[in-house]
């Protein structure tokens, strides 16, 4: 883990108890005088903090340095994800998350099963932890979207990846992208964008959706 998200970080001293406590005392096995790099995910802040104190209930933190020190990818990706089943979308958020997505929106499709309900504050404890491993200093945004037009409304740039001769997946002229669900698109979505706007893979194979949003990401961010 290469920082702890705390959302006081940046404060002159901290104490710790609780989960924080047990990572440190029992986890990492740190111990008094011992550095522990710490950021908030708001400002690109890393926080540089030395243990001063340490017993088996709490930690005491002493800021010894801030700077600023942004990691993320070098370009921007904004997925529009029809929803599908919450526990295939939890297995790969965080390698999206690691691979430098900015934003996720998820959009109730018509092919979506209205019965799968995204909690986002699951998601964001997910982002969280894959965070902290990765190094990454802003947490992606998470929003919600009742259908595609709504979603268009706001991303009228938009591409849609579907089955197209169209084979230009790459990190060029890419910034949002619509990944359907299981069953793809109805023809009404479809009709909604360009074909100019209607890209695919370069493959006969069948993605599943949460496949096709890692392919996504590794061919625009990587």
């Amino acid at each position: 883990m290469l920082y702890l998200y705390q959302k006081e970080a940046g404060q002159p001293q901290l104490t710790l108890v609780g989960d924080e406590h047990r990572y440190i005392f029992k986890v990492r096995r740190h111990k008094v005088e011992d550095t522990l790099y710490l950021r908030k995910l708001e400002d690109g802040l890393l926080h540089r903090y030395l243990i001063t104190y340490m017993d088996k209930r709490s930690v005491i933190l002493e800021l010894q340095e801030s700077q600023v020190l942004e990691v993320k990818a070098k370009t921007t990706l904004h997925i529009g994800w029809c929803v599908i089943d919450p526990k295939n979308i939890e297995k790969v958020l965080p390698s999206l998350n690691e691979m430098g997505v900015a934003k996720i929106t998820f959009i109730y499709c018509k092919r979506s099963q209205k019965s799968f309900k995204v909690d986002f504050k699951r998601l964001e404890k997910i982002l969280l932890n894959s965070s902290q491993q990765s190094g990454r200093s802003e947490l992606m945004q998470l929003e919600m979207a009742d259908d595609l037009e709504t979603f268009l409304e706001k991303n009228p740039h938009s591409k849609m990846l579907n089955f197209s001769e169209n084979h230009c997946v790459s990190n060029e002229g890419i910034d949002t992208i619509v990944i359907g669900c299981e069953g793809g698109f109805h023809e009404e979505e479809v009709a909604l964008f360009k074909k100019s706007d209607i890209v695919g893979f370069d493959t006969p194979l069948v993605l599943k959706s949460e496949s096709a949003a890692c392919a996504v990401a590794a061919k625009v961010l990587l």
